[in-house]
């Protein structure tokens, strides 16, 4: 699931945490790679992939995968609310 925001990546990269936070999801590992930053995250039975991009300096690309059972299934629905819930944080 994506969203596209005019906000800069440090404002998302900070609103998707604190959406995290405040959906108990645990951040596993961040990484940083040129314009793109990867958080991985797992909630009980399902992983999630999130990927913050850059596209200029006040537009950011938002991708979230959430699968369950090692990718076999796929979850919009938790991977649509994290969005949702980062959207409330970045305003």
């Amino acid at each position: 699931v994506y969203k596209t925001f005019a906000a800069p990546q440090t404002k998302v990269h900070r609103s998707t945490v604190a959406a995290l936070t405040r959906m108990q999801i645990k951040v596993v590992e961040t990484s940083k790679d040129g314009t793109t930053e990867v958080i991985k995250a797992r909630a009980a039975d399902r992983d999630i992939d999130i990927e913050i991009e850059a596209l200029t300096p006040n537009t950011t690309r938002l991708s979230v995968t959430a699968v369950k059972d090692g990718g076999v299934i796929r979850d919009a629905a938790t991977a649509t609310e994290i969005i949702l819930q980062t959207e409330k944080f970045v305003g």
